[in-house]
């Protein structure tokens, strides 16, 4: 791995979710599925939903001000803002330019990223770049999705998805530590397992797009679990290998929600006891960007990461998007 300029670390984070839940057994009165199967084969018994005053910037600002709040900046501290989102409030401008706007953080620059449940990974590592070559010295990362604003209510697909926001703040430090590595991968060929056709220059929102119902988003779920449990413990050990680490040496692992099952099927792939893998997705579902950043604000705030502690992040999405980090926590 190329030798950083500057040695980068998360100095602060935070995360919102909004008020309505929706439980498993609410899900039943409206749809065909049963909660208990929910919970024993997604881990998940309850998620959060937007209210339709809410949009993905309304989240993920909440998020960012308690980031930047956490780590003892201003909003005027922060040079670059990144969102992670598949959910933009508009095609145009970017979800970053309203959220940087929301924050009155006018010194940023701003802009997406679309890596779907990958995002937020996608986004520490472009922000890291940033910060150890010195061209910025605060970044905020947020990953935020609304996924109920596109989830079709009558399918049984519908359980999967909530709606939050997480945000980090990342900054460069002269400890021996912080960030160690990065591995993220791409496999366009997984396009159709995981979509949301309609709205783009491909399928224009028309008349006949909302009939078809293509505004929502279409998942394959056996793909979606046949390819995370095959190519999450690809990244993991090639970040392993590249810092000379072995599994043994994480102290936790901060995934992804993708589904408990994924994630119990890759621990016992990597030889990882899974009570190093730690889970919310009971609470919240599966928030795709926002999953990985509103587990890592839960557990800082609650005291679970110690300093020195070896950290490995993972996550997969659509498009194929894949990929794992390693930050030993300073």
């Amino acid at each position: 791995m190329k030798q950083l300029v500057r040695n980068v670390k998360i100095i602060g984070t935070g995360s919102y979710v909004p008020e309505t839940i929706y439980t498993n057994e609410y899900l039943e009165t409206i749809l065909h599925t049963n909660a208990d199967w929910i919970f024993e084969n997604l881990g998940i018994k309850e998620r959060r939903i937007a209210d339709d005053t809410e949009a993905t910037s309304d989240l993920a600002w909440k998020a960012g001000e308690r980031a930047i709040s956490n780590a003892g900046l201003t909003k005027d501290d922060i040079d670059l803002i990144i969102v992670a989102t598949a959910t933009p409030d508009r095609l145009a401008p970017s979800t970053a330019c309203i959220v940087q706007d929301k924050l009155q953080a006018y010194n940023a620059a701003a802009f997406d990223i679309s890596a779907v449940c990958s995002g937020f990974l996608f986004g520490m590592s472009v922000a890291s770049q940033y910060v150890a070559s010195g061209v910025y010295d605060n970044v905020l990362i947020i990953g935020a999705d609304t996924f109920s604003k596109i989830t079709d209510w009558t399918r049984r697909d519908a359980v999967f998805f909530g709606d939050g926001a997480g945000a980090a703040v990342i900054s460069h430090c002269k400890d021996d530590g912080g960030f160690l590595a990065y591995r993220l991968y791409s496999d366009g060929r997984g396009k159709e397992n995981f979509t949301i056709p309609g709205g783009g220059s491909e399928f224009p929102a028309t008349s006949e797009t909302l009939d078809e119902k293509k505004h929502f988003f279409q998942m394959n779920g056996s793909a979606v679990y046949e390819t995370a449990t095959k190519v999450l413990p690809k990244a993991i050990m090639q970040v392993l290998e590249d810092t000379g680490l072995s599994i043994d040496d994480i102290d936790l692992m901060v995934p992804h929600q993708p589904s408990i099952k994924i994630l119990q099927k890759t621990a016992e792939i990597i030889g990882l006891p899974f009570e190093k893998v730690m889970t919310n997705m009971d609470k919240y579902a599966n928030t795709s960007g926002g999953t990985l950043p509103i587990l890592l604000d839960e557990l800082h705030r609650a005291g679970k990461i110690k300093k020195g502690n070896i950290i490995l992040f993972a996550a997969v999405g659509s498009g194929w998007t894949y990929g794992a980090s390693i930050i030993r926590w300073m």
